[in-house]
């Protein structure tokens, strides 16, 4: 997988349900996080150039924000 794809299907797929469901259901329990946090590590080493780099390089060089931070945002401004 290519840097792009893996971006467009984060940002299409994943975010739009994480960001409708952000004001129901935001995980209070850090073990949902960190369960979510792990399939996002997991999805960002099928971008071929970056299976070995650190997850925090990877999610900066491809500007997909940590679980984390989209949820700190989405509480502050009413969306994920």
């Amino acid at each position: 997988m290519d840097e792009s794809s893996l971006t467009l299907l984060q940002k299409s797929m994943v975010w739009p349900h994480l960001k409708y469901t952000n004001s129901v259901w935001c995980p209070f329990k850090q073990g949902d996080t960190k369960l979510l946090e792990f399939f996002f590590k997991k999805a960002t080493k099928l971008v071929i150039n970056f299976k070995k780099t650190p997850y925090k390089d990877r999610s900066v060089h491809l500007k997909l924000p940590t679980l984390k931070y989209r949820q700190l945002r989405g509480n502050m401004t009413g969306g994920i």
